[in-house]
Parts: C-alpha cells; structure tokens; sequence
C-alpha cells in the first residue's frame, strides 16, 4: 500500500487566480482514481473543488477552465445547470439543491497556492 502523503502541494502562483476568472485545472487521486479538480478565486479568497457535478458525476466546465455563470456570481455545470454558491460549493439552483461539491482545502502563502492532500485525495506523484 502506497505510503500516505499529506505534505501541501504547489498547485499554482496566487496571480493565476483571478478574481471570477478562469480556473486552474489540475488532478487528484480520490481513493487512487485520477479525477479532474478545479480552483478558482471568489470574493478573494482561492478555493477548489472536484471537477465533478452533484447531480451526476460528470465534468462541470463548458470550455477547459470555464466554470462561472453569465454574471459570475455562481459556479455552473454545463451539463446540467445546476449553480452552486462558490465559497461553499452548495447547489442553490438546478436538480440537486442542498448537495455539495466535494471541496479540496487550498492555502496561500507568499504569493504561492497550495492545495492539501487527505487519505481521500493524493498527488499523482
């Protein structure tokens, strides 16, 4: 069994986040599967989450990095519509209301973004 890492991981410079911008897109291992995660910068604060609606497990940007609604106010899924309120990853609106986006807790220190491993989420490497 490969050994637990829970040191932070660079995941980018805090400039790539701008606010209501563009995501940074990277992958996880949840439970040793890679999936797709996403951060993205709301309010000033850096935040990510798996790249993967509540509804249905599937990818929610409608271009690579493309994940606001047309005000970017809410995170949308392209697929279904549901938005969700950014800084908790709730679904306000669309077919799953009161579900959850899976969050993956981020930091920022010294103009750097780091994203923090879990038994549940690993590096690739």
């Amino acid at each position: 069994m490969p050994e637990l890492n829970l040191t932070p991981q660079h995941l980018c410079e805090s400039a790539a986040l701008q606010e209501c911008g563009d995501a940074v897109t990277f992958e996880v291992l949840e439970w040793g599967r890679s999936v797709p995660a996403f951060a993205v910068r709301y309010d000033q604060v850096a935040l990510a989450y798996l790249n993967r609606c509540a509804h249905v497990p599937a990818e929610m940007d409608w271009q690579p990095g493309k994940f606001w609604d047309m005000d970017k106010r809410f995170i949308i899924c392209s697929v279904h519509g549901a938005l969700y309120d950014p800084p908790n990853g709730q679904c306000v609106s669309g077919p799953c209301p009161g579900a959850r986006l899976e969050a993956i807790r981020l930091s920022e220190e010294a103009g750097q973004v780091y994203w923090y491993p879990t038994e549940r989420f690993q590096p690739l490497f």
